[in-house]
């Protein structure tokens, strides 16, 4: 069904085989922020395609398994003969020591996890500008006895004797802690000595060279052909339709489908900001009630997804039908939802998944295969942060930029039990309260979600003088980095005060305000 968006594309300068870590995203990401193109590999990936790609440097991630284990990822040997830097990460390091005959065993006094003082032995290339006795991030069962030849220890730990070893003569170096998590202090300086120093790479990955490689391809793919885009007014689908208003203008219709789940005025202000100030051709369908309907006495939160899903499959479907023919579909596919999708199935030139499908958009629980479009997917290779930085640049304000993630369905599964017209009100209201004064204090950009939650309960309460039975409100504020951790915000008491007569004096049905002080895990940011 889709095609490959572009016949020419940058390669990547650092390659990162994944072993199965956590947090070899989390490697691709760091790297980027040195201005350098990186992309998440197979560890399966060949000599001959490693050579084909060319890069300046490549680093092994770290991984879950130990090396002697039955079924152990591994990687071509051949890649330590390649002259390219080599950086082993934890398990990388692991399965470089073992593959050039070294050794290694279960950690000789105890496993080591979480933070670590390093003391550097050796000052090389490497650990250029790393403090001493500065904390790192360890994870590891398994430790290094015996270096290979030509191998020396450059730093180590009270438990960990080579916790870090270089091979200068052949540029391959090892980490047993992880440079890449914010944890460790001077893990960005190692990653850099590695980019910079190391690998030699030039740093020209930015927003400027992304937009002036990928504009004329877009218009080499698409031609004269028309594009039809999902638009939700979220920061992926809103920054899509900015850079292809710029390559393709007219030939771009992008499709809003209103469900009746948008926070309050939201509808109203994408249409004037995308239609009338920015004359990007936008066509409005009010499915509200058709969505409302579906919903009828439905408690069940995953069963509200699929049917919020599949009517949205149906609307877009006949709209589409309507509106076109269109021969592409412009989806805000990012980076993060490629290796997810994937797994190990990268494709090793690309950085995509090998089986490719059309990705399961927020709004969207997977569009139906006779929809015949080819697919454009230009933000493909990007990260959340990386969006926002290339939204600034084509124009789009703050309000849709540093705009809080917002689930596709909606207001929807933030009420808990049936969705009626009434609680729908009532949510929006409150929802718009705990945002406004979020606002107000300054606070908005340093909370990574702040919303209301409508419970299915009523609790007594006393407004005047009455007596009252009345729905609760649950104010949930986190603060995270990327999502996949969460704390809960410690909001000032005052602000909390503040949205909590806000809500109970302004929103009908509401007499209780409270605030969830669960961190993910073991909770999870969304209530349902």
């Amino acid at each position: 069904m889709s095609q490959k968006l572009f016949k020419k594309e940058r390669d990547p300068s650092i390659l990162i085989l994944d072993f199965g870590s956590q947090y070899s995203e989390l490697i691709a990401r760091r790297i980027r922020e040195t201005n350098v193109f990186s992309l998440v590999v197979s560890n399966s990936i060949t000599i001959k395609e490693i050579q084909s790609i060319n890069p300046e440097g490549i680093i092994l991630s770290g991984g879950p398994n130990s090396v002697y284990e039955k079924n152990a990822p591994n990687c071509d040997k051949q890649i330590f003969n390649l002259g390219i830097p080599v950086l082993g990460i934890c398990y990388g390091m692991q399965l470089m020591v073992k593959e050039l005959g070294g050794s290694v065993t279960a950690a000789i006094k105890k496993a080591e996890y979480g933070r670590a003082p390093i003391n550097i032995d050796l000052k090389n290339t490497l650990l250029a500008e790393v403090k001493d006795q500065s904390i790192m991030w360890m994870s590891h069962g398994d430790s290094i006895d015996k270096l290979p030849n030509g191998f020396y220890k450059i730093a180590h730990t009270e438990n960990t004797i080579h916790a870090a070893i270089a091979n200068e003569t052949k540029n391959l170096f090892g980490v047993q802690f992880h440079p890449e998590v914010i944890h460790s202090e001077f893990g960005m300086t190692v990653i850099k000595n590695f980019v910079y120093s190391i690998s030699k790479c030039v740093p020209d990955w930015t927003t400027e060279t992304f937009l002036e490689e990928t504009i004329p391809m877009i218009k080499e793919q698409v031609g004269d052909k028309k594009v039809l885009l999902a638009l939700s007014g979220g920061v992926d689908s809103s920054t899509l339709a900015f850079l292809l208003n710029r390559a393709i203008g007219d030939q771009l219709t992008c499709m809003f489908i209103d469900q009746g789940f948008m926070r309050k005025g939201e509808p109203e202000f994408l249409m004037d900001f995308f239609d009338k100030k920015f004359h990007i051709k936008v066509e409005y369908i009010n499915a509200r009630e058709r969505f409302i309907k579906k919903l009828k006495e439905i408690t069940d939160p995953e069963e509200k997804r699929k049917i919020i899903g599949g009517e949205f499959i149906k609307v877009f479907e006949e709209e589409s039908n309507r509106l076109g023919p269109f021969q592409y579909l412009a989806q805000g596919t990012l980076y993060p939802d490629v290796i997810e999708s994937a797994g190990t199935n990268i494709d090793p030139k690309t950085g995509d998944r090998i089986a490719v499908k059309i990705k399961s958009h927020h709004n969207v629980g997977g569009l139906p295969k006779d929809l015949q479009f080819k697919l454009v997917e230009p933000l493909r290779k990007l990260f959340k942060d990386e969006v926002r930085q290339l939204g600034k640049v084509l124009g789009l304000p703050d309000e849709i930029i540093k705009r809080h993630p917002f689930p596709g369905p909606g207001l929807a599964i933030r009420i808990l039990g049936e969705v009626t017209h009434e609680k729908l009100n009532c949510l929006r209201d409150a929802d718009w309260i705990v945002r406004d004064e979020i606002k107000k204090s300054g606070l908005y950009n340093d909370i990574w979600q702040a919303f209301a939650v409508l419970l299915p309960v009523k609790t007594v309460g006393v407004m005047g003088d009455k007596r009252t039975y009345s729905w609760p409100i649950v104010l949930r504020c986190v603060s995270s980095e990327d999502g996949m951790t969460a704390d809960w915000s410690k909001i000032p008491y005052e602000i909390l005060e503040k949205i909590s007569n806000r809500i109970v004096n302004e929103v009908t049905q509401v007499n209780r305000v409270v605030f969830d002080i669960t961190s993910k895990p073991p909770g999870t940011i969304e209530w349902e």
